[in-house]
Protein backbone atom coordinates (compact mmCIF):
# COMPACT_ATOMS: atom_id res chain seq x y z
CA UNK A 1 0.00 0.00 0.00
CA UNK A 2 1.46 3.38 -0.97
CA UNK A 3 1.74 6.41 1.47
CA UNK A 4 0.20 9.46 0.55
CA UNK A 5 2.07 12.53 2.10
CA UNK A 6 0.23 14.80 4.16
CA UNK A 7 1.60 18.53 3.60
CA UNK A 8 0.32 21.14 5.61
CA UNK A 9 -0.50 24.92 4.32
CA UNK A 10 1.95 27.11 5.42
CA UNK A 11 1.22 29.23 8.58
CA UNK A 12 1.11 32.82 6.94
CA UNK A 13 -1.26 30.80 4.07
CA UNK A 14 -3.35 29.01 6.68
CA UNK A 15 -3.70 32.26 8.10
CA UNK A 16 -4.22 34.45 5.29
CA UNK A 17 -6.98 31.84 4.43
CA UNK A 18 -8.50 31.48 7.16
CA UNK A 19 -8.44 34.76 8.81
CA UNK A 20 -6.87 37.85 7.55
CA UNK A 21 -9.00 37.54 4.38
CA UNK A 22 -12.29 38.44 6.34
CA UNK A 23 -10.44 40.93 8.56
CA UNK A 24 -9.17 42.45 5.80
CA UNK A 25 -12.45 42.73 4.03
CA UNK A 26 -14.20 44.56 6.92
CA UNK A 27 -11.30 46.33 7.90
CA UNK A 28 -11.57 48.04 3.89
CA UNK A 29 -15.07 48.29 3.58
CA UNK A 30 -14.46 45.83 0.51
CA UNK A 31 -18.00 44.81 -1.19
CA UNK A 32 -16.33 41.34 -2.44
CA UNK A 33 -14.01 38.92 -0.89
CA UNK A 34 -11.75 38.72 -4.77
CA UNK A 35 -11.42 42.80 -3.70
CA UNK A 36 -9.23 41.72 -0.81
CA UNK A 37 -5.11 42.43 -1.56
CA UNK A 38 -3.27 38.95 -2.24
CA UNK A 39 0.23 38.46 -2.49
CA UNK A 40 1.15 37.05 -5.85
CA UNK A 41 4.66 36.22 -6.05
CA UNK A 42 7.85 37.44 -4.34
CA UNK A 43 11.12 38.28 -6.45
CA UNK A 44 14.43 38.43 -4.87
CA UNK A 45 17.31 39.01 -6.95
CA UNK A 46 20.91 40.72 -6.77
CA UNK A 47 22.50 42.65 -9.00
CA UNK A 48 25.73 41.88 -9.65
CA UNK A 49 27.17 45.73 -10.82
CA UNK A 50 31.09 46.05 -10.98
CA UNK A 51 31.65 42.44 -9.99
CA UNK A 52 29.94 41.26 -12.99
CA UNK A 53 33.34 39.49 -14.21
CA UNK A 54 33.72 38.13 -10.75
CA UNK A 55 33.32 34.50 -10.60
CA UNK A 56 33.78 33.93 -7.05
CA UNK A 57 31.01 36.74 -6.24
CA UNK A 58 28.82 35.15 -8.77
CA UNK A 59 29.33 32.00 -6.77
CA UNK A 60 28.67 33.61 -3.86
CA UNK A 61 25.66 34.75 -4.73
CA UNK A 62 23.77 31.84 -6.29
CA UNK A 63 24.99 29.99 -3.24
CA UNK A 64 23.24 32.94 -0.95
CA UNK A 65 19.70 32.76 -3.16
CA UNK A 66 19.78 29.04 -3.20
CA UNK A 67 19.96 28.85 0.51
CA UNK A 68 17.29 31.64 1.61
CA UNK A 69 14.74 30.26 -0.91
CA UNK A 70 15.67 27.13 -1.18
CA UNK A 71 15.25 27.54 -5.04
CA UNK A 72 17.99 27.54 -7.99
CA UNK A 73 18.28 31.25 -9.07
CA UNK A 74 18.66 32.36 -12.79
CA UNK A 75 21.20 34.12 -14.13
CA UNK A 76 19.87 37.11 -16.40
CA UNK A 77 22.49 38.64 -19.21
CA UNK A 78 22.42 42.17 -20.37
CA UNK A 79 19.94 42.74 -23.06
CA UNK A 80 21.34 45.77 -24.15
CA UNK A 81 24.96 47.11 -24.77
CA UNK A 82 26.00 50.18 -22.99
CA UNK A 83 29.70 51.29 -24.04
CA UNK A 84 30.15 53.29 -20.30
CA UNK A 85 29.31 50.24 -17.95
CA UNK A 86 31.96 47.84 -20.54
CA UNK A 87 28.41 45.72 -21.12
CA UNK A 88 27.89 43.88 -24.03
CA UNK A 89 23.97 42.31 -24.96
CA UNK A 90 23.63 38.64 -23.98
CA UNK A 91 27.42 38.00 -24.09
CA UNK A 92 30.03 37.33 -20.85
CA UNK A 93 28.59 37.42 -17.32
CA UNK A 94 25.38 37.92 -15.73
CA UNK A 95 24.82 41.07 -14.73
CA UNK A 96 21.98 39.62 -12.29
CA UNK A 97 20.66 37.02 -10.31
CA UNK A 98 16.89 36.36 -9.90
CA UNK A 99 14.50 33.88 -7.85
CA UNK A 100 10.96 34.31 -8.12
CA UNK A 101 8.47 32.66 -5.10
CA UNK A 102 4.94 32.07 -5.26
CA UNK A 103 2.23 29.40 -3.59
CA UNK A 104 3.99 27.69 -0.19
CA UNK A 105 7.61 28.59 -0.76
CA UNK A 106 6.78 32.32 -1.05
CA UNK A 107 4.78 32.34 2.31
CA UNK A 108 7.62 30.22 4.09
CA UNK A 109 10.09 32.33 2.61
CA UNK A 110 8.27 35.98 3.90
CA UNK A 111 7.49 34.44 7.05
CA UNK A 112 11.32 33.36 8.05
CA UNK A 113 12.33 36.32 6.45
CA UNK A 114 9.64 38.77 8.86
CA UNK A 115 9.86 36.85 11.82
CA UNK A 116 13.77 35.90 11.88
CA UNK A 117 15.50 37.65 9.32
CA UNK A 118 14.32 41.32 9.91
CA UNK A 119 14.87 41.10 13.66
CA UNK A 120 18.46 40.55 12.94
CA UNK A 121 19.26 43.75 10.81
CA UNK A 122 21.69 46.39 13.21
CA UNK A 123 19.93 49.41 14.18
CA UNK A 124 16.17 48.41 12.67
CA UNK A 125 13.67 50.94 12.98
CA UNK A 126 11.26 49.22 10.94
CA UNK A 127 10.77 49.07 6.81
CA UNK A 128 9.83 52.41 4.92
CA UNK A 129 6.58 53.50 4.16
CA UNK A 130 7.74 55.09 0.55
CA UNK A 131 8.80 51.91 -0.50
CA UNK A 132 5.41 51.14 -2.77
CA UNK A 133 5.27 51.59 -6.47
CA UNK A 134 2.09 52.76 -8.20
CA UNK A 135 0.65 49.20 -8.20
CA UNK A 136 1.07 48.68 -4.62
CA UNK A 137 3.61 46.45 -4.99
CA UNK A 138 6.60 46.70 -2.23
CA UNK A 139 10.34 46.69 -2.72
CA UNK A 140 12.72 46.20 0.65
CA UNK A 141 16.70 46.61 -0.07
CA UNK A 142 18.95 44.48 2.43
CA UNK A 143 22.24 45.60 2.45
CA UNK A 144 23.91 42.58 4.21
CA UNK A 145 23.21 39.05 3.31
CA UNK A 146 24.54 37.57 6.83
CA UNK A 147 20.93 38.47 8.70
CA UNK A 148 19.38 34.99 6.84
CA UNK A 149 20.29 32.18 9.25
CA UNK A 150 20.32 29.70 6.88
CA UNK A 151 23.99 31.33 5.77
CA UNK A 152 27.30 29.84 7.56
CA UNK A 153 29.76 32.44 9.04
CA UNK A 154 32.24 31.11 5.48
CA UNK A 155 29.31 31.76 3.43
CA UNK A 156 29.03 35.35 4.78
CA UNK A 157 32.61 36.40 3.67
CA UNK A 158 32.00 38.18 0.56
CA UNK A 159 29.01 40.58 1.11
CA UNK A 160 26.27 41.49 -1.00
CA UNK A 161 22.84 43.05 -0.70
CA UNK A 162 19.64 42.14 -1.86
CA UNK A 163 16.32 43.33 -3.17
CA UNK A 164 13.20 41.66 -2.49
CA UNK A 165 10.11 42.79 -3.98
CA UNK A 166 6.66 41.95 -3.24
CA UNK A 167 4.14 41.64 -5.84
CA UNK A 168 0.38 42.53 -4.58
CA UNK A 169 -2.71 42.23 -6.93
CA UNK A 170 -4.96 44.49 -5.33
CA UNK A 171 -6.44 48.47 -5.89
CA UNK A 172 -4.15 50.66 -4.59
CA UNK A 173 -1.26 51.44 -1.48
CA UNK A 174 -3.45 51.88 1.13
CA UNK A 175 -4.44 48.25 0.73
CA UNK A 176 -0.92 46.73 0.19
CA UNK A 177 -0.07 47.98 3.37
CA UNK A 178 -2.76 46.36 5.15
CA UNK A 179 -2.54 43.42 3.89
CA UNK A 180 1.42 43.64 4.83
CA UNK A 181 0.96 44.81 8.39
CA UNK A 182 -1.43 41.40 8.24
CA UNK A 183 1.62 39.41 7.45
CA UNK A 184 3.86 41.17 10.09
CA UNK A 185 5.97 43.32 8.28
CA UNK A 186 7.38 46.30 10.72
CA UNK A 187 6.22 49.67 9.19
CA UNK A 188 8.87 52.49 10.60
CA UNK A 189 6.06 55.13 12.33
CA UNK A 190 5.96 58.98 10.85
CA UNK A 191 5.93 61.50 12.68
CA UNK A 192 6.97 61.91 16.24
CA UNK A 193 11.10 62.30 17.55
CA UNK A 194 13.37 61.23 15.45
Amino acid sequence: MAKTATTTAPRLKALYTSQYVKELQAELGLGNVHQVPKLEKIVVSVGTGKNKDDKRFQEVVVNTLTKITGQAPVQILAKKSIAGFKIRANMGSPIGTTVTLRGARMYEFLDRFVNVALPRVRDFHGTSNKSFDKSGNYSIGINDQSIFPELSFEETQVIHGLQINLVIGNEDKAHSKALLEKFGIPFEKTGGNK
